[in-house]
């Protein structure tokens, strides 16, 4: 078998990348960002590309990266604060804008990865998240369509894997990663250290190796995303 291993995010996303492609991003806020691969695709220059993630990291972290350098056309998400540069392409009408509840996202992803086409949920009925998909009743309850998402890559940060990509994530850090990782048909997974099959306990898994086609060890920045201290008596 081929190895998964590759020297460096660059060498991970050789041929993957084209303009116009979909991508679904691991991370919640600041924590389990997949930041060696956003910056390789912002040196690559991939264009035109929308993204599927719960947000768009800040002005100078994470996905922002690529707000900055309009690599980005389209970003699907949950949450929009605290970047102001996104605040800016969305109402210039530069960035397209697809709100997606945090539940709905996560399911969506999920779904994908495992081959679900689309599935109802009541979550955003009546809304403007409903607006043009269509409804059903099942038991007297109104019911919105929504789409499996499937991706041409996958972007994701894991804290440990072994050479097969069967991964563990710390704490917080799992959040949007396991499903965004399933959702890409290629998934390029970065991590903090890789060991050898057999290491890591199988009962502690967070996502088997199926899911993971291309591994990069290196080193990654941990930001706090709100510090708040009292001062000091």
């Amino acid at each position: 078998m081929a190895s998964k291993i590759y020297p460096d995010a660059a060498s991970a996303l050789d041929g993957l990348l084209f303009d116009g492609m979909m991508i679904a991003a691991g991370g919640f806020g600041l924590c389990g960002i997949p930041e060696l691969s956003i910056a390789a695709i912002r040196e690559a220059g991939t264009k035109d590309l929308t993204v599927y993630s719960n947000n768009a990291g800040v002005d100078d972290f994470g996905l922002g990266l690529l707000l900055q350098t309009r690599q980005v056309k389209k970003m699907a998400s949950s949450y929009v604060g605290e970047n102001a540069e996104f605040m800016r392409q969305y109402l210039s009408g530069e960035l397209e804008l697809e709100f997606n509840p945090q539940g709905t996202l996560a399911e969506r992803m999920r779904a994908g990865g495992a081959g679900i086409a689309g599935f109802y949920t009541k979550t955003g009925y009546g809304t403007q998240i409903a607006e043009g998909k269509e409804v059903k009743e099942f038991d007297g309850e109104p019911y919105i369509l929504e789409r499996g998402i499937f991706a041409d890559l996958a972007i994701v940060k894991a804290w440990k894997a072994d050479t097969t990509g069967n991964a563990v994530f710390r704490k917080a850090a799992r959040n949007f990663n396991p499903p965004a990782a399933m959702c890409g048909k290629v998934c390029v997974m970065e991590v903090e250290e890789i060991v050898e099959p057999g290491t890591l306990d199988p009962d502690a898994i967070h996502l088997p190796g199926i899911y993971v086609h291309r591994l990069v060890q290196g080193e990654h920045e941990k930001r706090i995303e709100q510090r708040t201290v009292r001062e000091r008596a």
